[in-house]
């Protein structure tokens, strides 16, 4: 397993927020997290990530995640989040040279190697054309590429993404699925929270939460998976197989 964690508690402002999440993910795999608002996907994608205080037990690649040097933990878990508005004054450049930061020494310029990475990933990620452009001036979506260019530039073997369709069209959606199929295909481990439950069927397997709690966790083609995505949504929607792909439907 390349991330899990065991009987995983979680309190924000004195109101505990997880309750004893025990869960997995397997290496070089596409993991899902999805299940209806308040239910805590945010706060279990953060614990796993290090960013929040928790109580329980956290294994990146069976070690314990608080003994990892906090350098080499920044090297091996790469992190998208939401509503980042730190950056608006920084080059697009700059924000996706970030990525490079865990790999480098203390005040030293990036090499070739990290430009090379970085222009990769902006190209891959489609926002090449912006990397002399302020972040603040990019919309929604164009800063949600960007942020995902900054994530794969760690070249992390994790790498968490939370709402990472957030903003983006369609067409990009699909880009951003082939680039999640890309990593997986190197053996990166993606776990990621997403709302858009017809995306995360395409994923390998899936989370299913519902207050504080993982109420499943299976592959995404399993039956008995798309029933606790139905059950967590009150039966609103209905998972179908629409030529060859899972699709949820919603219910009227």
């Amino acid at each position: 397993m390349a991330l899990r964690a065991n009987d995983l508690h979680v309190s924000l402002l004195g109101q505990e927020v997880l309750h004893g999440v025990d869960v997995s993910f397997a290496e070089g795999r596409w993991t899902s997290i999805v299940g209806p608002n308040g239910a805590g996907k945010s706060t279990l994608l953060k614990a796993l990530a290090g960013l929040l205080p928790a109580t329980g037990r956290i294994h990146l690649f069976d070690q314990d995640l608080m003994t990892v040097d906090r350098k080499q933990r920044a090297q091996q878990i790469s992190w998208l989040g939401q509503n980042e508005t730190a950056l608006d004054d920084m080059r697009v450049w700059d924000v996706a040279m970030l990525g490079r930061l865990p790999h480098q020494d203390w005040l030293a310029s990036p090499n070739a190697h990290d430009h090379a990475v970085v222009e990769t990933a902006l190209r891959a990620t489609q926002a090449w054309e912006w990397r002399l452009r302020s972040f603040g001036q990019l919309s929604g979506g164009e800063r949600q590429r960007v942020l995902l260019a900054r994530a794969m530039a760690v070249q992390a073997q994790v790498l968490l993404m939370d709402e990472p369709l957030a903003n983006l069209d369609p067409p990009h959606q699909v880009d951003w699925l082939e680039q999640v199929r890309c990593l997986t295909s190197q053996n990166t481990t993606v776990i990621s929270v997403l709302h858009e439950v017809g995306m995360a069927l395409h994923a390998d397997d899936m989370v299913v939460m519902q207050t504080g709690r993982v109420v499943h966790q299976g592959a995404c083609a399993d039956a008995a998976t798309h029933r606790a995505v139905e059950a967590v949504f009150d039966n609103r929607m209905a998972i179908h197989s629409l030529e060859g792909q899972w699709v949820a439907l919603s219910q009227i």
